[in-house]
């Protein structure tokens, strides 16, 4: 009955005009762009204020400013309906920043950094996996559960686990669950990993690296790698593009493990179910960089396509602040948190000794 009604109603009550559809939109996207604007405004005046009148003011980046007002807002006033669906574009932004960095990297480049990635990824993969899996059982987690926090852990966070939720078919509240410790996780390593970074003298690569090894979320590694310098995000978006494109392969493998215990549908099509899970703005990145590669671009090219990426990632960091509830992030009980911040800081601990081996034999900083 439902499916006749459905079919009865016209396209154009079923499915909202373009010109609509960007006007729902326009409130939030004008909101991320708003804050992330603001952070860089805040972040010029700030210095203005050093440089010009001597005044001790603390230098923060317009990216932990975009951070820190889109949680403020957030967690204040809270983010009224007309801008919800604006600000859930700012992955979007996110993807879009990152193919822009691709021009960033000749496929040499790529090649070089991208196979030591690729090899440090395959650890961290299955280190990720295995941990999580073993916190989750000692202490007695839901299996589905147990699952996702893995998943999202050894992936891309969020992302990972929302791919994940239609191929095991879990609770509602373990994926809202899982996403909420995956959170938590991700607002710590905002704070924690450029202190860690500073503390161990670490190069503007070995960090990226680093960061995009340990860090789950793609926004928060992203912004975690930029808050240490404009290297370091480029880097750290390159090995978490390359942690990234597993998502298909480790999502299939726990579909095929639920659905053979009779708790999950078959897939009956995997190579298609890889193509759907695969994330498409890698092949993106890599159609820059070979461009680039070529040579298609001149200097001034390349360093619009630099400044563009960075307009594309204003509002992607001022939507990690937007989306941040506090409140949430305390409310999902201890024991998911406790099994994700032991797991996240034994992988971090893995990661860093990973990266510190592979750059000082290689001699590189």
């Amino acid at each position: 009955m439902s499916a006749q009604t459905i079919s009865l109603q016209p396209a154009s009550a079923a499915t909202p005009s373009p010109v609509k559809h960007a006007l729902v939109l326009l409130p939030g996207v004008a909101l991320l762009f708003g804050i992330g604007v603001l952070g860089k405004g805040i972040e010029a005046f700030s210095t203005w204020l050093r440089t010009t009148h001597n005044i001790p003011v603390p230098s923060i980046e317009y990216v932990l400013w975009a951070i820190l007002l889109g949680l403020l807002v957030s967690n204040t006033v809270g983010v009224a309906p007309i801008f919800r669906p604006g600000v859930a574009t700012y992955e979007l932004w996110l993807k879009l920043g990152i193919v822009l960095v691709g021009a960033r990297f000749l496929l040499q480049d790529v090649a070089h950094i991208g196979g030591m990635s690729l090899l440090l990824v395959a650890i961290e993969l299955v280190l990720s996996l295995s941990v999580m899996t073993l916190l989750g059982r000692i202490f007695n987690l839901p299996p589905k559960l147990t699952s996702l926090l893995a998943i999202g852990s050894s992936i891309c966070g969020v992302t990972a686990i929302m791919a994940a939720q239609g191929a095991i078919e879990p609770d509602e509240e373990d994926t809202a669950t899982a996403i909420a410790a995956i959170l938590t996780l991700g607002a710590l390593a905002l704070f924690t990993f450029p202190a860690i970074g500073h503390a161990l003298h670490m190069g503007q690569e070995s960090y990226g690296i680093w960061t995009g090894l340990a860090v789950d979320n793609t926004a928060e590694a992203t912004v975690t790698g930029a808050l240490y310098g404009d290297k370091a995000g480029t880097y750290a978006v390159l090995a978490k593009t390359a942690r990234s494109a597993f998502i298909g392969f480790v999502v299939l493998g726990y579909a095929v493990y639920w659905a053979s215990k009779g708790q999950a549908h078959r897939i009956e099509n995997k190579p298609l179910f890889l193509w759907q899970k695969f994330p498409k703005f890698i092949l993106g990145f890599l159609a820059l960089s070979l461009l680039a590669t070529a040579g298609f671009f001149s200097k001034g090219q390349l360093n619009s396509l630099g400044n563009l990426s960075k307009w594309a990632f204003l509002p992607a960091f001022a939507g990690v602040g937007l989306r941040t509830q506090l409140r949430d992030l305390v409310n999902q009980g201890w024991r998911p948190i406790v099994v994700g911040v032991l797991g996240e800081i034994f992988i971090a601990l893995v990661t860093l000794g990973l990266v510190f081996a592979a750059y000082r034999h290689g001699g590189v900083r």
